[in-house]
C-alpha cells in the first residue's frame, strides 16, 4: 500500500497472485454488432461470468485470504444490495470463516438466495444500502465482527484491480475503458491496473442519473442531498466514499450518468448482441458508450460487464422500455 493507505499497481499484481488459485481470468470478447453500432472497436469484459455472477469476488477472496488469524476466528460482516455481499460470502467460504451479511428489505431475491447458498446468515435491516451499511457497522461494533466495506478496503480495491490487468494484457491497443460506479471500486481498481500499465488509457465510470452521489462529488459538487431511485442495485448508493473518491479524482478521466430507461434498453441490446444477461449496473456502461458515441468512434473501448445477476421482474421490465414486451 502507499503512505497514504490507498492501493497501488504493485498490490494490484500482489492481488492477482492470490486470487489465481480460486478464479480463473474472464474472457474478454469483441462483438460485430457493437463495433457496428458504435461505429468502433467495441470489446466486452466478462465479469458476469465470475462464479458469483459479479466482478466483486475478486476482491472478497483477496481480501479474506488477507485476514489475520484473531479477525477470522471472529467472523466478518458487511452490507450490501447483492453483489458485494456474494464476494464477501464466497471469499468466507473458501477460507472457513463465518459470515454475516445486511441486505435492505426488497432485495434481489435472487441475490439473497445465492449468498446464502454460500454459507452467509442474511440480516435484513432498512429500505436502502446505506441504511444496511450502517446497521451493519453497529453489529460489528456489537459483536467483534470484521466489518467489510463495500469500497473502504485497499485489498478489495486491489483484488477487483486484477480485471483491468487482463484488459491490458489481453487487448495492449485499448484506448478506453467503460466502467460502472457504485460505491466506486471497480473504477478506482481498473484505474490503477490499467492506467498504471499504459497511462494513456482512458477510463470512464458510469452511474446513474437517479442515484448520482459519487458522480456529483467527483464533480466537486455537494453529494449530501443526493437522490437514490435506480433500479439497478449496482449503481444504488446514496453516499460517496472516501477511499474511492480519492483514486477517482487523482485518476479518473470522466464520468457520465445515464437514464434508467438507456439502462434498461441497454440491457436488451447486450442480450440481442451478446447473448449475455447484464445487470443494470452492467447495462449502463453500454448506455454511456452511446451517449459518448462520437468521441469513441473509431477508437478500440473495453464495456465493462460488471455482473448478470439481473432478476426475472427486472428483466421484463428492460423488455417493456425497449419495446420487447411480447418476446
Amino acid at each position: 500500500m502507499s503512505a497514504n493507505g490507498l492501493p497501488t499497481l504493485t498490490d494490484v499484481f500482489r492481488a492477482r497472485r492470490t486470487i489465481a488459485p480460486y478464479l480463473r481470468p474472464t474472457p474478454l470478447h469483441r462483438y460485430q454488432g457493437l463495433c457496428d453500432l458504435l461505429a468502433a472497436e467495441v470489446y466486452v469484459k466478462h465479469e458476469n461470468h465470475q462464479p458469483v455472477g459479479a466482478f466483486k469476488v475478486r476482491g472478497g477472496i483477496n481480501l479474506v485470504a488477507n485476514l489475520g488469524a484473531d479477525e477470522r476466528r471472529r467472523g466478518v460482516i458487511a452490507a450490501s444490495t447483492g453483489n458485494h455481499g456474494q464476494s464477501v460470502a464466497y471469499g468466507a467460504r473458501t477460507f472457513g470463516v463465518d459470515s454475516y451479511i445486511c441486505m435492505p428489505h426488497g432485495s434481489n431475491p435472487g441475490k439473497v438466495a445465492a449468498i446464502r447458498s454460500f454459507g452467509a446468515e442474511i440480516i435484513f435491516h432498512g429500505v436502502d444500502f446505506d441504511e444496511a451499511l450502517e446497521h451493519a457497522a453497529r453489529l460489528a461494533g456489537d459483536h467483534g465482527y470484521r466489518f467489510i466495506h463495500s469500497a473502504n478496503e485497499p485489498y478489495l480495491i486491489a483484488g477487483v484491480g486484477t480485471y483491468g490487468l487482463e484488459i491490458v494484457e489481453s487487448l495492449p491497443e485499448v484506448e478506453a475503458i467503460l466502467v460502472p460506479v457504485g460505491g466506486g471500486s471497480g473504477a478506482s481498481g481498473t484505474c490503477i491496473a490499467a492506467k498504471g500499465v499504459n497511462p494513456a488509457v482512458e477510463v470512464i465510470g458510469v452511474q446513474a442519473e437517479k442515484a448520482p452521489a459519487a458522480y456529483l462529488a467527483w464533480k466537486g459538487a455537494d453529494a449530501s442531498g443526493a437522490k437514490m431511485e435506480t433500479f439497478a442495485e449496482g449503481l444504488a448508493t446514496r453516499v460517496p466514499f472516501e477511499m474511492t473518491q480519492a483514486i477517482m479524482r487523482e485518476m479518473l478521466d470522466d464520468f457520465v450518468v445515464v437514464s434508467e430507461d438507456d439502462i434498461r434498453r441497454a440491457i436488451v441490446t447486450l442480450l440481442k448482441t451478446t447473448h449475455n444477461l447484464a445487470e443494470g449496473a452492467a447495462a449502463s456502461t453500454l448506455a454511456a458508450a452511446l451517449q459518448l458515441k462520437e468521441r469513441l468512434k473509431g477508437r478500440t473501448v473495453v464495456l465493462v460487464m460488471s455482473g448478470g445477476n439481473l432478476s426475472l421482474e427486472k428483466l421484463r421490465g428492460a423488455l417493456v422500455a425497449a419495446g420487447e414486451e411480447d418476446v
